[in-house]
């Protein structure tokens, strides 16, 4: 197989991660993993953030680390799988990333009804297992936060609502697109669309 991208997007809370998950555990041996979130996380803990001002200036660090670093694996591993709510603000680069490595793309984009999917968003940023740093302005390594209802940086349903829709992230497309209604992820046909994943690799 040449060189492949497989870019898991669409609105937060649809299950990304978990596909990938799934997607690294049906070919283990063939597919780097690597998630701008995951970087961010790395970030935080080592640098810290004073203010949102601050936090905001980090998110450059981390956008030239993921890049650097996808283009590491491309160039070595030469197959890929990220996930995020990708927009138009990477999409540049990752043509030109893409076009450097002759590498065939495909989007798998997770959507659905942006309120429903909201309750689960708010459900995992209150959990214990979401990083603190995606919910405050003020943040150093081992920061803790018993009640996070009173982080300050939580996102709303009327500013989640206003991301969804300017941000585009139902519209994010490169190279073949699956559509997916992500709306109740334990409706997802898992085994059908890793199928249709599986139809994509045999293309390369």
């Amino acid at each position: 197989m040449s060189s492949a991208l497989i870019l898991l997007a669409g609105y937060p809370a649809t299950g990304k991660s978990y596909l990938l998950s799934k997607l690294v555990e049906r070919h283990p041996h063939t597919f780097s993993a690597i998630a701008p979130d995951d970087i961010k996380e790395e970030v935080w803990d080592a640098c810290g953030f004073d203010g949102a001002e601050q936090k905001a200036a980090l998110e450059f660090r981390v956008w030239q680390l993921y890049f650097s670093r996808l283009d590491e694996l491309l160039s070595h591993e030469g197959k890929v799988i990220s996930d995020y709510p990708f927009s138009d603000k990477q999409k540049g680069r990752l043509v030109k990333t893409c076009a450097r490595h002759g590498c065939r793309v495909l989007t798998v984009r997770l959507v659905g009804d942006p309120h429903v999917i909201y309750a689960r968003s708010r459900k995992r940023d209150l959990s214990g297992s979401r990083h603190l740093g995606h919910l405050v302005t003020r943040y150093h390594a081992g920061d803790v936060l018993s009640d996070r209802t009173q982080a300050d940086d939580l996102v709303d349903l009327e500013t989640f609502l206003d991301r969804c829709a300017s941000k585009g992230y139902d519209r994010f497309k490169l190279g073949r697109l699956i559509e997916i209604d992500a709306t109740y992820v334990d409706r997802i046909d898992y085994p059908a669309l890793l199928c249709d994943i599986d139809s994509f690799l045999e293309g390369i």
